[in-house]
């Protein structure tokens, strides 16, 4: 009975996450209620403050979703086989393109992750730390095989991952796109070249 029961609630759960982004997406994440998601799913407000204890939590759960799948492709190409500056580029450029199809391209998405960077949800914070820690994957990677060489993995993957935040943050995103500045191969290009072993004289 609590095996049945806990898989109920996981997948009412689910059910209001899914519900809660569709309305995100279709009136915008401000003008969306508490009420409107309970209406759309034929339950009252109260039951859905049953799975999630405020409005913000369901935001959480709806980025924590959303942000979550950038993570596991991200994962999935740094323990892909082949050359670590391959893997390297093609996370970033996935990373990048994920973002954009998320949150730049929708506008209303795009609001949501405006207000969870101002308002420094915990979500936000643990999904950088994932990504800094995938890329310091790739990076101790290509030390191994001596494809890369640095002093210091924590800050050479914070450095990368800096040097990239015009391209993963969804902010940076939208208004760097029409800025002059280097393109994402370039900006990559120069992220590799800093991590690849020094030349020096004799």
């Amino acid at each position: 009975m609590t095996l049945i029961s806990e898989h109920s609630e996981t997948d009412t759960r689910e059910r209001i996450l899914v519900v809660a982004e569709r309305l995100f997406r279709q009136i915008g994440y401000q003008k969306t209620t508490v009420a409107d998601i309970a209406k759309e799913l034929r339950m009252s407000p109260a039951n859905v403050y049953r799975f999630f204890d405020s409005k913000k939590a369901i935001h959480e759960g709806v980025a924590r979703g959303l942000m979550g799948g950038v993570e596991v492709e991200a994962q999935r190409i740094a323990r892909s086989e082949g050359p670590a500056a391959a893997r390297m580029r093609q996370m970033m450029k996935t990373i990048n393109r994920m973002n954009t199809e998320r949150y730049v391209d929708d506008s209303k998405l795009h609001e949501m992750v405006e207000i969870a960077m101002q308002e420094d949800w915990q979500v936000c914070v643990t999904h950088m730390e994932t990504i800094g820690h995938t890329i310091g994957e790739v990076i101790a990677q290509g030390v191994a095989t001596g494809e890369f060489e640095v002093d210091d993995l924590e800050v050479a993957a914070l450095c990368a991952g800096t040097a990239m935040m015009r391209f993963f943050h969804p902010q940076m995103i939208a208004q760097c796109a029409t800025k002059p500045g280097p393109t994402i191969d370039q900006m990559i290009d120069f992220v590799i070249a800093g991590l690849s072993p020094r030349i020096r004289a004799n």
